[in-house]
């Protein structure tokens, strides 16, 4: 079979024929065979089956025709092997038995063991990596996001318990940071040991913080990861979340091949504040998907016309798909996305051969 590389080069900022496209939460509950699989097992349980979790993760290649697959998984799985005991409860999400609210509770997190705790992750990857035509995404949660669930037990909107933490007790924060630091290291660089083409680092909620608080207090664990994972040969992605635009400036120095852009922000604002150093990835609003599809295919052109401005950019929303999502929806975008890029970038080549 033919190697679909076009996200790998567009990673990279290398020059594509069409633009690459793949959506965040891409298997998941639009699909209705999806459905019908999490009818009979939870999200925990379809991950301790590798060749299941393998299925579902295929699922999106197959019907959308996308150029990347991420692998089907959850940014809780790998604090089950420091220590924490959790449960993802429907219409709640992660749900923590033991907060972490103390010293003696961060001192109690054990060194993450990958291969002993997590090998069914492990072998889905390598199913995966003999399976696919085109690259696998692996992803970890980013220090801050997977803190904000082990302190305050379950998701928050306000982040209270995690902030007064973060601003009362910056010893045991950081103390906090650097294990998490350590947890994700460790699990991508296993990850891209068993077949992982690519990783995404999901920040999902770090746009809670003012930029100044993001400086001091998570900045410098996201860039000890990314620095200690550069001798890893794949393109390494750093998603800082939905309201995250006036951290992109923080970012200029991050050893990371590509940035997630939410919505908020243009693709072309979005360049300017990163210094132009990175490849971008997004941003089209997923809500945008309840529109007729003449409304979803002029947003997207719109992004594609930023996009294919200067190589370096990958087609993704500015978010995670949610359950109402259209699968033919979906299906007719790629296909547009594909057909148009297509013909915008064999223009402006043209234009500039002339």
């Amino acid at each position: 079979m033919t190697y679909n590389d076009r996200f790998i080069r567009a990673c990279l900022m290398q020059e594509v024929d069409q633009l690459p496209v793949w959506y965040m939460r891409q298997a998941g509950r639009y699909d209705p065979d999806y459905r019908k699989i999490k009818e009979q097992y939870s999200l925990l349980e379809i991950c301790r089956q590798p060749e299941l979790a393998a299925e579902v993760t295929m699922m999106p290649v197959k019907k959308l025709g996308v150029d990347a697959a991420i692998l089907y998984s959850d940014i809780m799985n790998p604090v089950a092997s420091i220590g924490i005991d959790f449960d993802i409860v429907k219409n709640i999400g992660p749900v923590i038995d033991n907060p972490i609210r103390t010293s003696a509770d961060i001192e109690r997190l054990k060194p993450i063991d990958v291969e002993g705790d997590l090998p069914h992750i492990l072998k889905t990857i390598e199913i995966l990596n003999h399976e696919l035509d085109v690259p696998l995404i692996t992803f970890a949660g980013a220090p801050f996001t997977i803190a904000s669930y082990l302190i305050e037990g379950r998701p928050s909107k306000s982040y209270i318990r995690t902030k007064s933490m973060m601003y009362g007790e910056p010893q045991l924060w950081h103390r906090l940071m650097d294990k998490l630091g350590d947890m994700v290291i460790a699990y991508l660089r296993a990850h891209v040991a068993h077949g992982g083409q690519a990783f995404q680092l999901f920040d999902s909620w770090v746009g809670a913080l003012a930029p100044k608080d993001f400086e001091q207090y998570v900045l410098p664990t996201i860039k000890r990861i990314f620095a200690e994972l550069q001798d890893l040969n794949v393109p390494k992605i750093y998603f800082p979340g939905v309201s995250s635009g006036e951290l992109l400036p923080l970012l200029t120095e991050l050893q990371a091949d590509v940035i997630g852009l939410d919505w908020r922000v243009s693709i072309a604002e979005g360049r300017r504040r990163l210094g132009g150093r990175h490849a971008v990835q997004g941003n089209l609003d997923p809500y945008i998907l309840t529109a007729p599809m003449d409304v979803i295919k002029r947003q997207a052109a719109a992004i594609i016309d930023e996009g294919i401005q200067e190589p370096g950019y990958v087609f993704n929303l500015g978010h995670g798909l949610f359950p109402e999502a259209s699968l033919e929806k979906l299906h007719e975008l790629t296909q547009f996305i594909h057909e148009y890029s297509a013909e915008a970038i064999r223009k402006r080549k043209s234009t500039y051969e002339r």
